[in-house]
């Protein structure tokens, strides 16, 4: 292995750990009765395949084919969280059109942000 191959890896990882991702296993663990720990590893291992169609599908589809894929794989989460409980589903769902919003005002913010810097 690498150093930038570590390094790299290394920052992937980092940049993987999120509130969301961290809320999301808190909300499947307590609706399913399922440990926590247990649901955080096998869901990260489930993720890997995901993650590498992500990568790909940003590189030839870049953003917005990136994030069509991420909203049907939330879409998919809300479904199966749905046969936990209608609530675990709707949460699922409002975070998905949470994660799309913030994606198309981000730019606008960064931007007035920047312009009243200057």
């Amino acid at each position: 292995m690498t150093k930038e191959l570590l390094i790299s890896s290394i920052g992937l990882s980092l940049f993987i750990v999120c509130p969301r991702i961290a809320g999301m296993v808190n909300v499947i663990a307590k609706q399913s009765n399922a440990s926590l720990i247990y649901v955080a590893l096998l869901g990260s291992i489930l993720s890997i395949p995901l993650i590498v169609i992500t990568v790909l599908i940003f590189n030839s589809f870049g953003l917005w084919g990136a994030l069509a894929f991420c909203i049907l794989t939330d879409l998919g989460a809300a479904f199966f969280m749905k046969e936990l409980s209608a609530s675990a589903g709707i949460e699922t769902f409002v975070i998905a059109m949470f994660l799309i919003i913030g994606v198309k005002i981000a730019p606008y913010i960064t931007n007035m942000l920047i312009k009243s810097n200057s």
